[in-house]
């Protein structure tokens, strides 16, 4: 996947804000490039889990029947950017990427898919 530093910057900054609740959003791309991103409410509210509100779920629903690349991002506030049990068993759309912002230690980002409950990290290139 290939972010803008702006997109990434986005992300942090969104995590950063949420703090110490987890944040969520998703964004737009196309050919493995990030197009946009769209913060999304947190419906848990908890600094341990998060859940896309909705209205966002089924934007990204719709992006997804356009024919976009989606992905799902959200934040661990204090711990590493690799997905829990948790994130795993929520991962319900096999074909989206999704991105897990770490603000232990400096910020990452770093993006999964998790196809039937396996786990395969991909490269985040930020332009």
């Amino acid at each position: 996947m290939r972010m803008t530093s702006s997109h990434w910057e986005a992300l942090v900054a969104h995590a950063r804000e949420a703090a110490p609740n987890e944040c969520c959003g998703y964004l737009r791309a196309s050919d493995g490039g990030v197009e946009e991103v769209f913060r999304a409410d947190n419906a848990r509210n908890s600094p341990y889990g998060y859940e896309l509100d909705p209205k966002s779920l089924l934007a990204a629903n719709e992006l997804d029947e356009d024919g976009f690349e989606v992905g799902i991002y959200h934040s661990h506030p204090r711990s590493a950017a690799e997905p829990s049990q948790t994130d795993i068993n929520l991962a319900h759309y096999p074909h989206w990427v999704y991105l897990i912002v770490s603000l232990a230690g400096d910020p990452t980002v770093r993006a999964w898919r998790m196809p039937d409950g396996r786990v395969a990290e991909e490269d985040v290139d930020v332009e």
